[in-house]
């Protein structure tokens, strides 16, 4: 083995053994260039972590603050019925919705007051929903029908929007001239007795005046309820 002397004392160590030292134990210069072009990558893709941090921060700060807690509807309320703390819940909307709404603050000034329109489930409190009774509306009448299982959707509500449409009655020769089928108007749920057996379960329906009318004349047993998408009419 190799040892380097270093004027006349031995330095005991061989050259090349120690990665600064070069082969004549002169310090070597360490490579730089190489190191750089390795730790660009990571500095770069750090860069892009804070920022997206950032920009997340800010778009969430932004759209807190730009949101506001208002009353909507917990359960199916109809017409008359006394407004309930269980009857509503909190939720978040844009203020750029542009809706009337009752904020979750003011909840005292609706609570325990009557519903002046049937509700369903979901649906924004306004100061209008109670107070006197606002059905039916202008130009239209509420009409009642009594419906047997299979001829409503279970799920309709006060406040669903159905269409209502007449079928052909049973062939019998001693019928009655029935209404002509395939007649449809838009309608929507103002209230209803569920039934608790077999018999038929009584719906109210708003309908404008005309339609309302022709469907009073309709005989039992010829009318079926489709239910619509909200706000579909």
């Amino acid at each position: 083995m190799t040892s380097i002397r270093t004027g006349e004392r031995d330095t005991g160590i061989e050259a090349g053994s120690v990665s600064w030292l070069g082969k004549k134990g002169e310090p070597a210069a360490v490579p730089t260039g190489r190191r750089t072009g390795r730790r660009l990558p990571h500095l770069l893709v750090g860069v892009l972590l804070v920022l997206v941090c950032v920009g997340g921060a800010l778009w969430w700060t932004t759209s807190a603050q730009g949101r506001v807690t208002v009353l909507a509807v917990a359960r199916p309320v109809s017409v008359g019925h006394v407004l309930e703390r269980t009857d509503v819940r909190e939720v978040e909307i844009s203020p750029a919705d542009a809706i009337a709404t009752v904020p979750a603050e003011q909840a005292t000034a609706v609570l325990g007051r009557r519903m002046a329109t049937s509700l369903s489930p979901g649906a924004l409190l306004t100061p209008g929903s109670v107070g006197p009774a606002s059905v039916p509306a202008t130009g239209h009448a509420i009409v009642a029908v009594a419906l047997k299982p299979g001829q409503f959707p279970l799920e309709i509500t006060p406040g669903t929007s159905v269409l209502v449409a007449v079928t052909a009655p049973p062939s019998t020769a001693a019928s009655p001239p029935a209404q002509e089928s395939g007649q449809m108007w838009t309608a929507t749920v103002t209230g209803l007795a569920k039934a608790e057996t077999d018999q038929a379960t009584v719906i109210s329906l708003q309908l404008v005046g005309d339609a309302a009318l022709a469907l009073a004349r309709v005989p039992v047993g010829q009318v079926s309820l489709v239910m619509l998408a909200g706000g579909e009419r």
